[in-house]
C-alpha cells in the first residue's frame, strides 16, 4: 500500500478519484492506507491498474514456516510454567507492522515496566536471519492488540530460547561474538527476572533448554562448554 500511496501522489490523483477507478469506496481505500483493513489481492490489482502500475506479490523467507514441532512446544509450555505471576504471558501473537509473524510468547508487566518478546527455536538454520526477525517483530509490537494494555513507559526486550543439541551449542561456540552482541544479557540474570518478582529485566538475552523425551527444562545457567551468556 505503501508503494502505490507514492504512485498516487507523484501522479497528482485524488485518494477518491483512483478508488473510483479501481471500483471502490473512498472510504474503504482510507481505511486500507491507514492499515485499519487488509486488501485482497484483487483490491490491490484493481489499484494497481488504476494507477498504471504492474503488480508484483512475492514470499519472502524468514525464519520458516509457522509450524512448531513437539518439541517447541514442550519449551514454550515449560517457559510458561516457570514465569513469575507478575508476568502476564500472551502465547502466538500477531504482529502485523513493519514485519507481519507471530511473536511464540511476548511476557509482559507493569512494574517494574517490562515487554519482553520471546523467540523459541530448536534448531538455527540460518542466524543472521533469525536474529534480523527477532529484531522485526520485536519492533512491530506496538501493532498488536496487546500494546494498548501494556505499560506507556515500557521498555521492550527480546528473548531468545535455544534447545541445547551438539548443533546450538557449535553455532554459540562459533558465533560466540555476534550472538553476544545481540543478546549480551547474562542467562542467570534474565532467568532470575523471568521466575523471581521485581528483579529488574538485565536486557536481551539468551535461556537455553534442555529437552529428553516429554521433558523440558529450561536452564538457568548456559550448557557446558558454553561461554556465551556467562
Amino acid at each position: 500500500m505503501v508503494d502505490l500511496e507514492r504512485l498516487r501522489r507523484d501522479a497528482g490523483i485524488s485518494r477518491r478519484r483512483v478508488a473510483l477507478a479501481a471500483g471502490i469506496d473512498p472510504g474503504y481505500l482510507t481505511q486500507l492506507l491507514a492499515g485499519d483493513r487488509q486488501p485482497s489481492v484483487a483490491v490491490l490489482v484493481a489499484l494497481a491498474t488504476a494507477l498504471g502500475a504492474d503488480l508484483s506479490i512475492r514470499a519472502f523467507p524468514t525464519t520458516g514456516p509457522n509450524i512448531h514441532d513437539r518439541t517447541q512446544a514442550r519449551i514454550v509450555e515449560e517457559l510458561v510454567r516457570i514465569a513469575h505471576p507478575s508476568w502476564r504471558r500472551s502465547v502466538e501473537l500477531p504482529v502485523t507492522r513493519p514485519a507481519r509473524g507471530f511473536i511464540d510468547i511476548v511476557f509482559d508487566r507493569r512494574r517494574p515496566p517490562d515487554v519482553v518478546a520471546s523467540e523459541v527455536h530448536t534448531r538455527i538454520d540460518r542466524l543472521e536471519q533469525l536474529i534480523r526477525w527477532a529484531q522485526e517483530k520485536a519492533q512491530s509490537l506496538p501493532s498488536s492488540d496487546l500494546w494498548a494494555s501494556t505499560a506507556p513507559d515500557a521498555d521492550v526486550h527480546r528473548l531468545l530460547v535455544l534447545r541445547s543439541t551438539t548443533a546450538t551449542r557449535e553455532i554459540a561456540r562459533r558465533f560466540e561474538a555476534t550472538l553476544r552482541t545481540a543478546y549480551p544479557a547474562r542467562a542467570a540474570d534474565v532467568y532470575t527476572a523471568l521466575t523471581e518478582p521485581d528483579r529488574p529485566w538485565p536486557g536481551d538475552g539468551i535461556l537455553w533448554a534442555d529437552v529428553r523425551g516429554d521433558i523440558a527444562r529450561i536452564l538457568d545457567r548456559p550448557p557446558r562448554n558454553v561461554a556465551l551468556g556467562r
